[in-house]
């Protein structure tokens, strides 16, 4: 029995439009309602939502029983980090703040096998196997794993070609607001500057054959990131959007 085929792999290499949702408040309830909205993926952030490899499991178990598939942020690129997490079960990867050819190769290599990578020999042990019910695991997972690395940075923009041509990175993922810090701009996602940058990087990985991503916490947005040729494209976060809707109904109270 080989690994789960990655259909959000499958369906974003096709080039077919994937929508999904950031999920940051470490709740696997949220991640099983998010899970049944209709998104085609939803991000667990262990950057910056409050996540352990607990909530992180939980919320992998909740989206499992959905149609929706599981992303992971993990908080940094570093190779126990993103050993663990696949070992829970994740298959599409999104690493942060990898801004040269040389971190995008380290973090490509930590996800996968050897005979292209150097993940450790644990799967026997893991969820990502049933716990060794998928005895041809390790021999077939690594042809499932979809990997993102985050580009927010002026180095990054700098070394976007060699970044995008760096063998087991599927996918560049636009990070704007710390781009756009980075460059000079806080909260100025929209400066010509930071707009230029980041068009500069769709057409570069466009140009290298890779998937394009980004989330944008925008409606009107969405389709000028479509046209652009983004298909992973996040529609805002768990987080801000109960907040919104909370806001809503608490003034439509009676005064």
């Amino acid at each position: 029995m080989p690994a789960p085929a990655n259909t959000l792999k499958m369906a974003l290499q096709r080039g077919d439009q994937q929508y999904g949702l950031w999920l940051t408040l470490a709740n696997a309830t949220v991640a099983e309602i998010a899970g049944h909205a209709g998104f085609d993926w939803c991000l667990i952030d262990g950057e910056h939502g409050p996540n352990t490899l607990q909530t992180i499991a939980a919320q992998l178990q909740a989206l499992a029983g959905t149609d929706t598939q599981a992303v992971v942020r993990v908080p940094v690129g570093e190779d126990w980090v993103l050993k663990q997490v696949l070992d829970l079960g994740a298959q599409t990867i999104v690493v942060p703040m990898v801004h040269t050819a040389e971190q995008a190769a380290q973090v490509a290599a930590a996800v996968r096998y050897p005979g292209e990578g150097v993940r450790g020999m644990g799967a026997a042990l893991a969820r990502a196997s049933k716990y060794g019910e998928i005895v041809d695991y390790v021999s077939s997972a690594n042809e499932q794993i979809c990997l993102f690395v985050q580009i927010e940075s002026a180095e990054a923009v700098r070394n976007i070609d060699a970044i995008a041509a760096t063998d087991g990175v599927d996918g560049i993922f636009v990070g704007p607001a710390d781009l756009s810090a980075d460059m000079g701009f806080v909260g100025q996602m929209d400066a010509p500057e930071v707009l230029s940058a980041i068009d500069h990087v769709y057409a570069r990985t466009k140009a290298a054959g890779k998937i394009i991503g980004t989330v944008s916490f925008d409606q009107a947005d969405y389709q000028t990131q479509v046209d652009k040729g983004v298909t992973f494209l996040g529609l805002g976060g768990d987080a801000m959007l109960l907040s919104q809707v909370l806001k809503s109904v608490a003034q439509t109270a009676p005064s």
